[in-house]
């Protein structure tokens, strides 16, 4: 039975046209298929099998017309249920590639099938210009379930880090219910514990305080996002945090787009989505030019987090830019350069520039966006940055 079913795996692996060979494996019987196999066999055909009668794009039914709207939507929905989330994605992005589906990703009935795949968002934000009218809001439903699934996965711990961060620095006099300091008064009151009772008696209550939010307290973040045709991906995590920030209320948060121009969307940060759709990927860089337009929003550098997301491919002046970079750093700011992600997740930038920006002292991070939170609480408690990335780095070679 085990020797039947890896038989059935590889001749779904690969395709209709090696039933020959495993029929000779199998006495000169064909590979019988389950009912469910047999869907996958056909979903899977039209993507890696073109020539077969039916098949999506070139050599199939129709070529050089392209498929039907609701025959691609009856493929997509049999992907979706005969396939786990990570593969559906991974056929979704063959499809789109090998077969010549991009030019109908804009169709409403499509967008509605497929599931969310930030690599495929970030192609929709670059194409988002060609958009016809009639999908413009099925574009943003697709865009919006994008980032409600990014959300979910770095909104709380975020939140939890800037807190645990800036609201935990000092202690007030004052007793307030809403602003007592659980974790700290439990921990300086471990002497007293009462066998008897079981529990803690507290000699001392301990209350954050409060004026550490306001105006001239509160901590500055900028983000300096890098908007070239490479940082599609990048793109779209930047927005989400930078959201996340902009809406806590002890941090002033600004975000400015780059290419070879600047454009500040902080006006924008009120929704993630209309924030995406201000950027527009492509074009140049000129990474040094952006960098001086955000040395303004510097009102106290040892309160300002300077986030500069990049690739670092600069094409304007390298030199100028290391000279910026070091003497923001110089004056007391944080400056962290966290690298482009590519598809499926990996780093992509100039190692060469990066190197050289390592040597100012300032960390350049190619971590996935679950690092994100550790990263920001470390940056707000001042540690040392350039230890935790090479801790990062380090669980990254274990892994």
């Amino acid at each position: 039975m085990e020797h039947e079913e890896q038989m059935k795996r590889w001749r779904l692996i690969l395709g209709e046209d090696s039933e020959e060979r495993f029929s000779g494996m199998n006495g000169g019987s064909p590979v019988s298929l389950t009912e469910e196999q047999a869907l996958m066999d056909s979903a899977l055909a039209a993507i890696y099998n073109r020539a077969e009668q039916g098949g999506f794009g070139p050599g199939g039914q129709g070529a050089g017309r392209g498929p039907s709207n609701p025959q691609i939507t009856r493929w997509l929905g049999d992907v979706r249920s005969l396939f786990d989330k990570d593969l559906v994605t991974i056929v979704q992005s063959d499809a789109m590639e090998r077969c010549g589906l991009k030019q109908l990703i804009f169709e409403p009935e499509l967008l509605e099938n497929l599931e969310p795949d930030v690599n495929l968002a970030s192609t929709i934000l670059m194409l988002k210009d060609q958009i016809p009218k009639r999908s413009k809001e099925s574009v943003r439903g697709f865009i919006q379930k994008i980032v409600e699934e990014i959300n979910k996965l770095l909104e709380n711990d975020i939140r939890r880090a800037v807190t645990a961060a800036i609201n935990r620095r000092q202690h007030s006099p004052i007793p307030s219910a809403a602003a007592l300091d659980f974790r700290y008064t439990i921990r300086r009151n471990l002497k007293n514990f009462n066998p008897e009772l079981g529990t803690i008696v507290p000699e001392r209550f301990y209350f954050f305080d409060r004026t550490t939010t306001t105006a001239a307290n509160k901590w500055t973040v900028i983000l300096d996002v890098d908007q070239s045709g490479s940082m599609g991906v990048s793109v779209i995590y930047s927005s989400i945090m930078s959201c996340i920030l902009a809406s806590m209320a002890s941090l002033k948060t600004r975000i400015v787009a780059f290419d070879t121009n600047i454009v500040d969307l902080t006006e924008k940060s009120d929704d993630p989505v209309d924030l995406l759709f201000g950027f527009q990927l492509g074009g140049g860089t000129d990474i040094d030019k952006s960098v001086a337009y955000c040395q303004q929003f510097v009102e106290n550098p040892s309160k300002t987090i300077f986030f500069l997301i990049t690739d670092l491919e600069e094409g304007g002046n390298r030199a100028a830019l290391l000279r910026r970079l070091g003497e923001l750093k110089e004056s007391g700011v944080t400056v962290i350069c966290l690298l482009a992600i590519a598809d499926g997740g990996k780093p992509y930038y100039d190692a060469q520039m990066a190197g050289k920006v390592a040597a100012l002292g300032i960390p350049c991070f190619a971590c996935n966006p679950e690092m994100l939170p550790q990263l920001l609480e470390r940056a707000f408690k001042g540690q040392d940055l350039n230890a935790f990335r090479k801790e990062f780095e380090k669980r990254k070679e274990h892994k």
